[in-house]
């Protein structure tokens, strides 16, 4: 592939969700976006699929509660302020769904860490509305970057956490598959993408593969262990690599390699690769210590399996290694 074969999707609208004081700010999109530009990528900004796609993948309460929790929440006494829950629908409460919002928002929330603000709902969408139409790229192009942001690999079918509200990469799975494609997801944030899994767990045509920190240390905790492999018609269709802390890119190569070669014998024409760069070395959310140098293998080792790729940025919050970062990935794909 040459440079100017990469395709930059990319959606201003991101810069509407701006949580004070979190690491996933508007800065580090704009950063990656330039990186891109100055590698040669070819910008357009998405298109609109609507919301049968993203109502494809999500539940209509947590598409509702999204769209209309930040308004909901101002009305109350104590007036316009993010909306985060106080309170979680754990195991023990029955499963009731009351109408109080703050009830709506522990039940649909894992965290306290994703807030609503005034307009997470039009960047989620057009952060949705960026991997759709990066999907549909992949029918003329071999490798499509979608800059997504908010990420998304945290998001479940009825759940929104983990600075995620949408299912990004999910999205553009379903809305392939149901065009007669075979994807496969590789994750390779530093996190795991408890979401997207969740969203596939059960099903065999799109194989969910995700290179992560141990859950036993590293949120989201409760997901990414080795033996869960899928279930039902979906079982197999699953693989999870924990990696230990002290991984470095020796290892983490070695561990791609082999996790390359599963998703190989899976058999998919596209590889949808949810992106993050919070496995450098000194991100403020992760603990490997890979260089940004390794990501030049790491595209050499996803050109190398021979199918369109469609990128979906996920996280990375260490500013000034995500350009080196990812021109090293660019320069290894191409």
């Amino acid at each position: 592939m040459k440079r100017d074969s990469l395709s930059l999707i990319f959606s201003p609208a991101h810069r509407q969700h701006d949580p004070i004081g979190q690491a996933d700010a508007p800065l580090r999109a704009e950063e990656l976006r330039q990186a891109a530009l100055d590698f040669g990528a070819q910008e357009r900004g998405p298109g609109d699929f609507g919301m049968e796609p993203i109502v494809a993948v999500h539940s209509p309460e947590l598409l509702a509660l999204l769209q209309t929790a930040y308004r909901r929440f101002a009305q109350l006494k104590e007036g316009p302020r993010p909306a985060v829950p106080d309170t979680f629908a754990v195991r023990e409460s029955g499963g009731r769904v009351s109408r109080n919002i703050w009830a709506q928002l522990g039940h649909h929330c894992t965290d306290n860490l994703t807030p609503i603000l005034p307009h997470t709902w039009d960047a989620a969408y057009a952060a949705a509305q960026t991997v759709l139409s990066a999907a549909q790229a992949l029918y003329d192009a071999p490798l499509v970057y979608a800059l997504t942001r908010p990420p998304g690999h945290h998001a479940y079918r009825n759940l929104y956490g983990g600075y995620c509200y949408l299912n990004n990469a999910a999205i553009a799975a379903q809305w392939l598959a149901e065009r007669g494609r075979r994807p496969a997801i590789l994750d390779i944030d530093y996190h795991h993408g408890n979401g997207t899994q969740a969203i596939f767990y059960d099903r065999p045509d799109v194989f969910f593969c995700s290179l992560h920190a141990d859950p036993a240390d590293e949120y989201p905790y409760y997901a990414g262990y080795p033996d869960e492999m899928g279930a039902g018609e979906g079982e197999g269709a699953t693989l999870n690599v924990a990696l230990p802390p002290d991984t470095d890119d020796e290892a983490y190569l070695r561990a791609l390699d082999w996790a390359l070669a599963a998703v190989d014998a899976a058999g998919p024409d596209v590889l949808i690769v949810s992106l993050g760069f919070d496995t450098l070395a000194g991100d403020p959310h992760g603990g490997l210590h890979l260089t940004p140098e390794a990501f030049r293998p790491i595209g050499r080792s996803l050109v190398r399996l021979g199918r369109p790729i469609l990128l979906v940025q996920e996280g990375g919050y260490q500013l000034g290694a995500l350009r080196p970062a990812l021109l090293a990935l660019l320069e290894g794909l191409t």
